[in-house]
């Protein structure tokens, strides 16, 4: 595992399987994150409550609409009311699915110990296309920072 810049990535021969990362989301649709593979998938947990968490979200909003064609999703797991999601949409144009997880069991169940978990709002892991857990970052995340994470996984063939 390597630390540079608050972001820690896993070489691609070492990095673990995510575990299940499935249920309904804020909209009562079903997701079941096993159903990317082959997509590079960013996991951000949140709260709408969160300054840190607002000040990334159209950052997380703008690269998702640009990435999406390049095999790229995005799925948002708040740590927060469903109430308070459309007006976070509203706000920041986010379009991309929330699986609903107010306490968190989702987040334990998907990252096995010993990984790289998200700890906390704001917090980011990114899966490669295979559903492994290739990178993470505990902060806030711009646009830079951001496509750091996910470019090079994008480019891996």
């Amino acid at each position: 595992m390597t630390l540079e810049g608050g972001i820690s990535t896993v070489a691609k021969g070492k990095r673990a399987e995510a575990g299940t990362l499935a249920g309904e989301t804020v909209d009562g649709e079903k997701l079941d994150v096993a159903d990317l593979e082959g997509k590079v998938v960013v996991l951000n947990v949140w709260g709408s409550w969160c300054p840190p968490c607002r000040a990334e979200a159209p950052h997380f909003a703008k690269v998702a609409k640009e990435l999406k064609g390049k095999g790229v999703e995005f799925v948002d797991t708040p740590v927060t009311s469903t109430s308070s999601r459309p007006g976070f949409e509203d706000d920041f144009g986010v379009s991309y699915p929330s699986l609903y997880d107010p306490h968190g069991k989702l987040i334990l169940k998907g990252f096995p110990k010993g990984t790289l978990v998200p700890h906390g709002i704001s917090s980011t892991v990114v899966l490669d296309r295979e559903g492994r857990i290739a990178a993470s970052s505990l902060q806030a995340l711009y646009e830079g920072k951001l496509r750091s994470m996910v470019d090079p996984l994008v480019a891996e063939k």
